[in-house]
């Protein structure tokens, strides 16, 4: 192929390659010099001969496949998440060509992501979908010809999580009277609902007055979250109160016109005065006064999720059936859904009832018991046992 080749121009200091070839364009510029040009289209050439001619697996890039999931998984509920997580090991790795996706080509991936702080955890988050998306090339997604779009999967190594998963939490009544001493006045309504219903914080955040259900023979009110606010997204489902979350939400009530927790920027002098701005939504109730009043009462790296695993221990402590401990955490495949009678949710709010308050319960986790002992002056050191005692005496 010598400089008569067809499809090769200068392109403003550089050449381009713009060619048709039995109905397919190829096209790329940037290139320094005409015979880089020339070599790039005899190779890509090839590949549709390749294709075209003797039936081969046409070639596609990790990009192309990643931008292809993205578009055929376009009602899934956690894409924004997999487009997070995917943007990253792209950036660095889609040039690759899919069959050259291997543990192999992705450790400087690996590598570099470490280096940054990223945790196990999350790198294994982008490990996960690369492999997904290969998995479907080598299952799913085909060709003109009938061709899956990668020939086999390839096993990609996750890293090891031993060490690096976070524990639960749950904290104390003497903790929580902490907490809640010291926390303003939004994040502290909002800590004692959690506290009181196990709702997850994007849960409590979006809580609007027009998802109010009041149960007369109850006296309180339920929360019918509708599905696209609910993990999951599958189906819509009841939050109940118990006396105190009620009583949360009464201290609310009149403050928002559409959402039942807010805040504002309230007054320091002229009390008498009405406040300068209006309540307003909260994002998140995990910002920097959270964070703050956390790190002042000692409770170290608390997150507001550990709340909701608070409720579900204070639950078992209280004799709470497993089954309706799911039921109110959301987890059972059915949950609290529109089909339960009045009957059913008594039962769940007698539930919730029996942990409105300090019982004086002994029964508390291991985690917790070992940071009272160590506020208390340190971990005891193990005493010997009876056998050395008896061996000590014998050769003493």
């Amino acid at each position: 192929m010598g400089k008569e080749t067809r499809g090769i121009y200068p392109d403003d200091g550089s050449w381009q390659v713009d060619k048709h070839w039995r109905g397919t364009r190829v096209r790329q510029r940037g290139f320094q010099s005409f015979a880089e040009a020339e070599q790039w289209l005899i190779k890509e050439l090839e590949k549709l001969r390749a294709v075209v001619i003797r039936g081969e697996r046409p070639s596609r890039t990790l990009d192309q496949a990643a931008a292809h999931y993205v578009e055929t998984h376009a009602n899934k509920v956690s894409l924004e998440t997999d487009i997070f997580v995917l943007k990253p090991v792209v950036a660095m790795c889609g040039h690759l060509r899919l069959e050259q996706v291997h543990d192999g080509s992705l450790a400087e991936f690996i590598k570099a992501r470490l280096a940054a702080g990223c945790k196990h955890k999350t790198v294994n988050s982008s490990l996960a979908i690369v492999s997904r998306i290969l998995s479907l090339a080598a299952t799913k997604w085909r060709d003109e010809e009938g061709n899956t779009w990668l020939e086999r999967v390839p096993a990609i190594t996750k890293l090891p999580l031993v060490g690096f998963q976070r524990e639960p939490r749950p904290i104390s009544w003497q903790e929580q009277a902490v907490l809640l001493s010291r926390l303003p006045p939004h994040l502290r309504r909002m800590s004692l609902f959690a506290l009181n219903t196990g709702a997850r914080d994007d849960v409590i955040c979006s809580l609007r007055w027009a998802w109010e259900l009041k149960i007369p023979e109850l006296g309180v009110s339920v929360f019918v979250v509708p599905r696209e606010k609910t993990k999951g997204r599958r189906r819509e489902h009841v939050l109940i109160l118990n006396s105190v979350a009620q009583s949360v939400v009464e201290e609310a009530r009149g403050h928002h016109e559409t959402h039942v927790f807010t805040w504002r920027r309230e007054r320091v002098k002229n009390l008498d005065l009405t406040p300068e701005m209006d309540y307003s939504p909260i994002e998140t109730m995990s910002n920097t006064a959270w964070q703050r009043v956390r790190r002042e009462a000692g409770l170290g790296d608390l997150h507001v999720h550990d709340l909701r695993h608070t409720f579900g221990m204070r639950l078992r402590e209280a004799g709470v059936p497993q089954c309706t401990i799911s039921d109110l955490l959301w987890h059972s495949t059915k949950t609290i859904t529109l089909h339960y009678s009045i009957a059913q949710i008594v039962e769940f709010h007698a539930a919730l009832e029996k942990i409105r308050e300090d019982n004086g319960r002994w029964n508390k986790s291991i985690a917790m018991l070992k940071r009272e002992q160590e506020a208390a002056g340190g971990m005891r050191v193990p005493q010997k046992s009876p056998k050395s005692e008896r061996a000590q005496r014998k050769t003493g």
